[in-house]
């Protein structure tokens, strides 16, 4: 291989017919490196490359950059378990067995095996969905804001919802229930004020123009003090005295009582269907543990109109979906080890004295890692549920705390953001919280602190300069 420095870029054809690029077209193909190569070209000319070897070597480096997944694992040390930008509910063994399972081949996803002929993806689920609801029928779809747009849509095109105006959630990414209603071709009529909504509210704003009572779950906010709602027992109550049906959006939705494992209580799924509601939906990525889905499930009838709704193809979930979700529900046939068997469940319910071994382990590391301008010790924090889960309750938790030794509060802050940046481009990159002039990693999301201690003590903090 040439080693001659300067002069002109060798022409592209030439260049492709060099035994580096040869091998580098027979792993990757020919339009890959050549578009490599014509960058790695015009870098020669700009005088930032001068011989072969060093334009092969930036061809590959390119190649490797454009071929890399977009998607990465990553550690989340933010303190959010069910985060949603990380992913939200890690899913168990079983699931991700039950997705490579249908992912290679073909599969039984809409056909039935007993009689031979046309079946319905729903039937994967829909029976454990009904034995741990006590619903009389259920459907699902890819997301809790799909299920509410498909359940709206169907049960009161051109009509009037009716709900409680301290309930006109909005849950981010765009999501307002407002907004939802209008898509979904529905009229929204609001009643009560923000902190109070009474039985007359209901009674008196019912019409000929109604299709039903909606209540949504404030899973991502409280209204505290001088307050008034309506239990789903009552609102049934005034629901079926005019004939209309009663839709409760729990959001995250659970279906055991959360207090078992000593946290938050959440709405319970089959305690809400047991007050008299008609419909509810739920996600199936976040207490229930999950992969991203919404599910709906009720009244048989209700449930068969919003299986024919023509939105219903549109919402629907995939194969993969429907295996992963089948898997989490079978492992609630036995709710005493729930705790140990859901990666989400298993995470929040992790004792603090466990998280603070974690934080021991990785102490020596991280302090390796950062160098001398950065004092890091450890420190109890306060974790969260996550993805509108129980806004107000924490949970004690234990971290790993970087602060700079800067005297200057600019340099301080811009240091902290250098530190959290070069966290991030570690091969598994490590995702913290700045918080209190420090950036905190929180332990509780970490059960096997040895590969995040091997990466950080093979890598090097680099301070950027501060003037």
């Amino acid at each position: 291989m040439s080693s001659t420095h300067g002069g002109r870029p060798p022409a592209v054809d030439k260049a492709l017919a060099w035994p580096g690029v040869q091998a580098l077209i027979d792993c990757h193909g020919r339009n890959l490196v050549l578009n490599a190569l014509r960058a790695g070209l015009q870098q020669w000319r700009e005088g930032h490359i001068g011989d072969e070897q060093t334009l092969v070597a930036e061809v590959q480096a390119s190649i490797e950059q454009v071929l890399a997944p977009a998607f990465k694992p990553v550690f989340n040390l933010t303190g959010t378990v069910i985060h949603t930008n990380l992913g939200r509910a890690p899913l168990p063994p079983e699931a991700i067995t039950a997705i490579a399972a249908v992912a290679s081949g073909a599969s039984n996803l809409e056909y039935d095996l007993h009689s031979g002929q046309r079946g319905d993806r729903d039937a994967h689920v829909e029976d454990w969905i009904c034995r741990l609801t006590g619903a009389e029928a259920a459907t699902v779809v890819n997301n809790n804001a799909a299920a509410v747009l498909l359940v709206l849509n169907a049960l009161a095109l051109r009509r009037e919802v009716i709900v409680s105006r301290g309930e006109l959630i909005e849950i981010g990414g765009s999501f307002r229930l407002p907004d939802i209603m209008a898509r979904a071709g529905c009229k929204l009529h609001e009643v009560g004020s923000t902190n109070r909504t009474h039985a007359h509210d209901y009674a008196d704003a019912i019409s000929s123009r109604t299709a039903l009572l909606l209540k949504a779950h404030t899973s991502n906010y409280v209204v505290q003090g001088f307050t008034s709602s309506l239990s789903e027992a009552e609102l049934a109550g005034i629901a079926h005295q005019h004939d209309l049906p009663l839709v409760v959006d729990l959001g995250s939705g659970s279906l055991i009582d959360m207090q078992r494992l000593g946290l938050p209580a959440e709405p319970v799924v089959r305690e809400v269907l047991a007050q008299g509601v008609d419909v509810v939906t739920f996600s199936g990525d976040k207490l229930l543990g999950g992969p991203q889905a919404g599910i709906i499930a009720g009244r048989a009838d209700l449930i068969s109109r919003i299986r024919k709704s023509p939105l219903k193809r549109a919402v629907r979930c995939d194969k993969l979906t429907l295996a992963a979700l089948s898997a989490v529900l079978r492992l609630y046939a036995d709710p005493d080890t729930l705790a140990q068997r859901i990666p989400a469940l298993r995470l929040l319910s992790r004792p603090q004295s466990d998280i603070e071994q974690t934080v021991a382990a990785l102490l020596t590391p991280l302090t390796s890692w950062a160098g001398d301008p950065i004092a890091v010790d450890a420190c109890e924090v306060l974790s969260q549920i996550g993805s509108g889960s129980q806004p107000l309750d924490r949970l004690p938790s234990a971290a790993l705390r970087l602060r700079s030794q800067h005297t200057n509060k600019r340099n301080r802050s811009r240091q902290l953001r250098e530190l959290a940046r070069q966290l991030r481009q570690l091969p598994v990159p490590v995702i913290g919280r700045i918080a209190d002039d420090s950036l905190l990693l929180d332990c509780r999301c970490v059960e096997d602190a040895q590969p995040l201690a091997d990466q950080l003590l093979t890598n090097q903090f680099v301070p950027e300069p501060l003037v």
